[in-house]
């Protein structure tokens, strides 16, 4: 099992947000200086001559002294200067992150952590749930990818952060908390009340389905700590099993780490690219797998639909782009960018976009997502009486 959250550069491709270069802030007297900035690191030479470093001092200390209500919490002018910062980028996956988000962003990539259950992400300028994880407390209360989270508690969620949102949406085990929800195509608001439990999600299961059960059915519900190694154990199992056809379900699959998903692909890609980072510019980096290609000669067949995103889309973009599984479902997220999370001298961290993802044919599937060669939706019917035709079509290609 590989132990990812104790690097201190992790390159993260989860789709939930929550930070690379120093910032050379130094603090003294509890006010940041401009001098400072530029001996530790800034040189104002290299911005244009219309910004003043000097007026963050002088905000500073007009804010210090005559804030209405006082005293002020000078920590929190500090981060708050730092997260503004990242904002400015306009950019909904980088951000920076104050010590105490940072321990739990690495909690909650670990897989277990207290909360919901669900990733989520902007799409179309709005909250959007990418996903609801099986078998968790927003799984069970029906909340489905794509919903669209107009409020949280009663507070609108309009032009929100990733952050704000996760911080409003976390919290103990045995509260509650009310999403406000819009939902296509039916058009309904709904109010779903959601009560918080320890999220502690199984990311690899597996069972024999189909005629004679002789198709083997893999579901990965996102790429965490334990993830490889389960997949690994699995893998050896299902090819004792001699199966006619695989089903790998990647369906409601926010992402994670990204060597967990190029490993994974080398059970279908022996030594081949996987996916390509493409950096502001356009350097480009190669993925490859080092995999055993075992199911490379086995009828694949890829579950795929809007909560598909990061790791999911790059596994089935590249199984897609050779040609060796077949994508069904519906068109992914489009979480097509690279974040990287940087821990720094304090506990925070920066998670910062420094690249874009393309498959191995060099298609970007940011926003665009990774479309399936055989589109089988999923009804507002289908939900209700939990039928599952997407998973019932594959079953039928892999039977005959």
């Amino acid at each position: 099992m590989k132990n990812n959250a104790s690097r201190k550069n992790i390159i993260l491709i989860i789709a939930f947000s929550f930070f690379s270069f120093a910032l050379g802030f130094s603090l003294k007297n509890n006010v940041v200086s401009s001098e400072l900035m530029i001996k530790e690191g800034f040189d104002q030479k290299d911005f244009s001559e219309e910004f003043d470093f000097s007026l963050f001092d002088q905000v500073w200390q007009i804010v210090e002294k005559d804030y209405v209500q006082q005293p002020i919490v000078k920590e929190d002018l500090f981060y708050g200067s730092l997260e503004g910062l990242v904002e400015g980028l306009g950019d909904d996956y980088s951000s920076f992150l104050k010590p105490d988000l940072a321990k739990r962003f690495l909690e909650d990539v670990s897989g277990s952590f207290e909360g919901v259950g669900i990733e989520i992400g902007i799409k179309d300028e709005r909250l959007t749930v990418i996903a609801p994880l099986d078998n968790t407390p927003a799984f069970r209360a029906g909340l489905r990818s794509g919903d669209k989270i107009y409020a949280i508690d009663g507070e609108n969620t309009l032009g929100i952060s990733l952050d704000e949102a996760a911080e409003l949406i976390r919290g103990e085990r045995g509260t509650e908390v009310i999403l406000t929800i819009f939902r296509e195509p039916e058009e309904e608001i709904l109010d779903i009340a959601i009560t918080r439990d320890t999220i502690d999600v199984e990311s690899v299961s597996w069972e024999l389905m189909g005629p004679e059960d002789k198709i083997a059915y893999i579901k990965i519900s996102h790429f965490s700590d334990d993830t490889w190694g389960d997949f690994q154990n699995i893998a050896q199992v299902v090819l004792g099993a001699n199966p006619q056809g695989l089903i790998l379900d990647l369906r409601n699959n926010p992402g994670g780490y990204l060597d967990t998903a190029v490993d994974i692909a080398g059970y279908w890609l022996a030594k081949d690219v996987v996916v390509v980072a493409r950096d502001a510019e356009s350097r480009e980096r190669e993925y490859k797998s080092s995999g055993p290609g075992y199911f490379e000669n086995l009828p694949t067949i890829v579950l795929v639909n809007q909560g598909s995103a990061s790791a999911s889309e790059i596994l089935a973009g590249a199984l897609q782009d050779y040609e060796i599984a077949t994508i069904l479902g519906q068109q992914t997220f489009g979480k097509g960018s690279v974040q990287e999370l940087r821990n720094l001298s304090d506990g925070s961290a920066l998670k910062l976009t420094i690249a874009n993802w393309y498959t191995p044919l060099g298609r970007s599937f940011n926003e665009e997502g990774i479309v399936p060669e055989v589109e089988v939706e999923m009804t507002k019917e289908d939900y209700l009486e939990e039928r599952d035709p997407q998973l019932k079509k594959a079953v039928e290609i892999l039977s005959n």
